[in-house]
C-alpha cells in the first residue's frame, strides 16, 4: 500500500494525486475532511464530502484516466473551492434523474448541494470546480 501525505498548495490549500480507481472516493473525503477541520469550518463536511465523492466517482467511472487530482483550496476567507482534475477532455453529462433511476445523479447532487460549479477544459485534460460560500452563520 502506497502512503501519500497531502500537500500545502498555497493561500491556504491542500491538493493530492491518486490512482483513478474506487478507493479513491474515500481517500478525498478525508483530504476535504482534514482541510476543512483544520480551517475550523466543519459546517461545511458533510457538503463537502458529499461533492468530492460524486466528482472523483466520476473520473474513476468515466475519464479512462491513470491518476485523479483533488485539491481544496480557501481562496477567501468565506469561499472554499473543490476541484477534481484528469486527463479527460469529455465534458461531464449533466442530468435531472428520473425519481427511480439507480444513477447518472452525480451532477444534479453537486449542482443542488454546491453554490455553484464549472468545468475548465485544458490542453491536457479538464477540471471540476465547485464552490462554497462560508456563510456568516455558519
Amino acid at each position: 500500500m502506497t502512503v501519500t501525505r497531502p500537500h500545502a498548495i498555497g493561500a491556504p490549500g491542500y491538493s493530492e494525486t491518486w490512482r483513478c480507481e474506487p478507493q479513491t472516493v474515500g481517500r478525498a473525503r478525508s483530504l476535504v475532511k482534514a482541510a476543512l477541520n483544520t480551517w475550523g469550518l466543519e459546517c461545511l463536511v458533510d457538503r463537502s464530502e458529499l461533492i468530492v465523492s460524486e466528482l472523483v466517482t466520476n473520473s474513476v467511472e468515466h475519464s479512462q484516466s491513470r491518476v485523479v487530482r483533488v485539491s481544496i483550496t480557501r481562496p477567501k476567507s468565506a469561499l472554499v473551492v473543490i476541484a477534481v482534475s484528469d486527463r479527460s477532455k469529455a465534458l461531464p453529462a449533466y442530468q435531472v434523474p428520473e425519481e427511480d433511476a439507480e444513477g447518472g445523479r452525480g451532477l444534479y447532487l453537486v449542482d443542488v448541494t454546491a453554490d455553484c460549479w464549472e468545468t475548465d477544459v485544458r490542453h491536457w485534460g479538464k477540471t471540476v470546480r465547485a464552490e462554497l460560500r462560508v456563510k456568516e452563520d455558519d
